[in-house]
């Protein structure tokens, strides 16, 4: 299993001469299974549009293209490259597109493909030459063939989102992102006239619980892509409730689960590279021996399982 990592950055693409190490493109990974011939994406970022370039230039004959698409939530910078990787084009490519179900009444299908309107983007979803399938996915196990398994977990996310666990032969690759460590609700100063003790108790009894079914599905991954925008500070400071993680926190809960290797991802649109060089230094320096492997994903890095 190898992953390769086409867009990194949270929340909007931030092309410039201060993110040219790290890259400015959004969500898209790569996961390619060379024995069962097998071509996994994870998102389809702004990132994917090179990705599809790059798939292109494998297949030169414009032979068939499969793939499965992984969607981890609708929000924009997760899909708004769609439209702009290459292969939807062409008559022999068939796509997969999995992810969970949206908002409302909403389905995959229609979040997804709503771009593909002359109000937003001037080719229409029915002049498409590929055939493209939409499978909603819930909290579930499957078996995409080819002894791949895939895991899903739900993630605390403003929008509904999905951490995706790929199982190859004993390889684990897990992804864990848009999220953040989830909080009691409820009121729990006993000096505000909203407080209510029982309830307290039950809101934190649950999100232990719940941060404890996520670990539960990362731990002891080879690879985990985990949501890191911001430091602790800034978290604290002014971003909960954003749906983020801190860097942190994405290290301890690697740490205290047996990852072997863990990659940094979703990173600020406002963090330059030179900030990401200190924050990875840092990190270094306060690193154990018993903690994994850990380094600041970057567009174009190539990881081998």
């Amino acid at each position: 299993m190898k992953v390769k990592f086409w867009g990194v950055r949270g929340s909007i693409p931030c092309p410039g001469r201060k993110t040219v190490k790290y890259g400015g493109n959004t969500s898209c990974l790569e996961v390619i299974i060379d024995d069962a011939r097998r071509e996994i994406i994870v998102d389809a970022g702004s990132g994917i549009r090179e990705l599809g370039i790059d798939l292109l230039n494998r297949n030169p004959s414009r032979s068939s293209i499969q793939a499965d698409l992984l969607i981890t939530h609708t929000h924009l910078d997760h899909i708004l490259g769609l439209p702009f990787f290459a292969p939807i084009y062409l008559k022999k490519t068939r796509l997969r597109i999995m992810g969970p179900l949206t908002y409302e009444d909403e389905s995959l299908e229609s979040a997804v493909t709503g771009q593909f309107s002359y109000r937003y983007f001037p080719v229409r979803l029915s002049e498409l030459a590929s055939e493209m399938e939409f499978v909603a996915l819930k909290e579930e196990r499957l078996d995409l063939g080819d002894g791949i398994g895939l895991s899903t977990k739900y993630l605390n996310h403003p929008v509904l989102c999905l951490g995706y666990r790929l199982e190859y032969g004993n390889k684990v690759c897990c992804t864990v992102y848009d999220t953040e460590p989830f909080q009691n609700l409820f009121c729990t100063d006993p000096g505000d006239p909203s407080f209510d003790e029982a309830m307290a108790l039950e809101g934190g009894e649950a999100a232990r619980e719940a941060n404890q079914r996520v670990e539960e599905f990362l731990a002891g991954a080879d690879l985990l892509i985990y949501d890191a925008q911001y430091t602790r500070g800034e978290y604290a400071a002014s971003r909960v409730g954003w749906g983020h993680t801190a860097i942190e926190e994405a290290y301890a809960v690697a740490g205290r689960n047996g990852v072997k290797r863990l990659a940094l991802f979703h990173h600020d649109p406002l963090r330059t590279d030179g900030e990401i060089d200190a924050l990875a230094e840092k990190l270094a320096a306060g690193a154990g021996p018993d903690m994994p492997e850990v380094f600041f994903a970057r567009e174009g890095m190539e990881v081998e399982l």
